[in-house]
């Protein structure tokens, strides 16, 4: 499955610029006397069963297309997409998790989005985009009459996307940096977060400015400071937020390091079979997510994973004998606390 990629306005059928960036796909996706093109992709990763996602990609219509349809829509699959060899022929043997449900496209001029949301199998490795039905059962309408054009539907495609619907904001570990240097705070940017994304920086403890709508950016800042994201997923019904502090020279890396140390309590002391590892906030922890277990000679003991809940952690000690034992938490990040405790039955 496949379509041809173009530099707008090259193409001798339209003179609309890309969406975003410098490309777009040019299809074909009803035709009354030839064929159409479907364009595929392999995703970057397989989808997670039960989880929704949601899906959106732009269309509009070259400005000597002749027909304008409604049946636009979105297939997901498993490998078995990778054995379709014909791209020309209606592929309505596959049912689309995703069709426009706003009518029939009529627009030339301006970008539409088709958009729906889906529960994934697990299975999920390819997607596909086109009109999955017949001609006859494709609505259509007459919009053109070029001379030349067959009576088909040519549209340019534009900013696909495909999000997790329960995708988590993301501002990045905290940073450090030397006066008049950047640092880079977010996600990378990609389609579909990046308009979802707006960041603010904050200018007092109650105050802030907005400085980007973008999943992530650099940032130059001149003195220790806060910036915050909003992700605002066109599909979920409330925003998430996330925040990053950007410090200078390492004093405020090393100052939160040293309240957070302090803050987080192990307990009891001594310990028998279970362990607690206590902090107030736990927003404080969630960098931390790996947890170290050595022993009074430094031996690797066990090494697992460190999620707070209700600002608690609890570690099953059963199989350790009486003595004197030393835990490491350890961010992303490569920051370290370290805390001491003692087994005694």
């Amino acid at each position: 499955l496949g379509a041809p990629f173009y530099n707008a306005p090259q193409f001798s059928l339209g003179f609309q610029y890309p969406r975003t960036g410098n490309n777009f796909i040019a299809s074909e996706f009803y035709c009354s006397s030839c064929g159409r093109w479907n364009p595929k992709n392999r995703l970057k990763s397989q989808l997670r069963p039960n989880k929704t996602y949601c899906v959106k990609y732009y269309v509009v219509n070259t400005n000597n297309c002749r027909i304008a349809i409604d049946s636009y829509g979105a297939y997901f699959g498993d490998n078995s997409m990778d054995t379709i060899k014909k791209c020309n022929i209606p592929l309505t043997y596959l049912i689309p998790q995703i069709e426009n449900s706003n009518g029939i496209i009529t627009d030339t001029m301006n970008w539409i989005p088709v958009t729906g949301t889906f529960v994934a199998n697990g299975n999920e490795k390819f997607m596909t985009i086109g009109n999955f039905r017949s001609n006859a059962t494709t609505n259509t309408l007459l919009i053109n009459t070029p001379t030349l054009q067959t009576m088909s539907n040519d549209v340019y495609i534009d900013d696909v996307s495909l999000i997790e619907m329960d995708l988590p904001a993301d501002a990045g570990f905290d940073k450090s940096i030397p006066p008049g240097d950047s640092a880079f705070i977010g996600r990378q940017p990609d389609v579909g977060i990046d308009e979802a994304c707006i960041w603010y920086k904050m200018t007092s403890p109650t105050t802030s400015v907005s400085t980007d709508t973008v999943a992530g950016l650099w940032v130059k800042p001149v003195s220790t400071t806060t910036y915050v994201v909003k992700q605002q997923l066109w599909c979920a019904n409330t925003p998430k937020w996330d925040t990053v502090v950007v410090f200078m020279n390492l004093v405020g890396i090393n100052e939160q390091l040293r309240v957070i140390n302090e803050q987080l309590v192990i307990y009891p002391l001594p310990a028998q079979d279970l362990l607690q590892l206590k902090i107030p906030n736990e927003e404080w922890m969630k960098e931390f997510k790996i947890v170290v277990m050595y022993d009074h000679l430094g031996r690797e003991l066990r090494r697992e994973d460190c999620v707070f809940k209700n600002n608690t952690v609890n570690m099953d000690i059963q199989d350790l004998t009486n003595g004197i034992y030393f835990l490491e938490l350890k961010s992303g990040a490569g920051q370290i606390i370290r805390k001491r405790f003692v087994v005694n039955r």
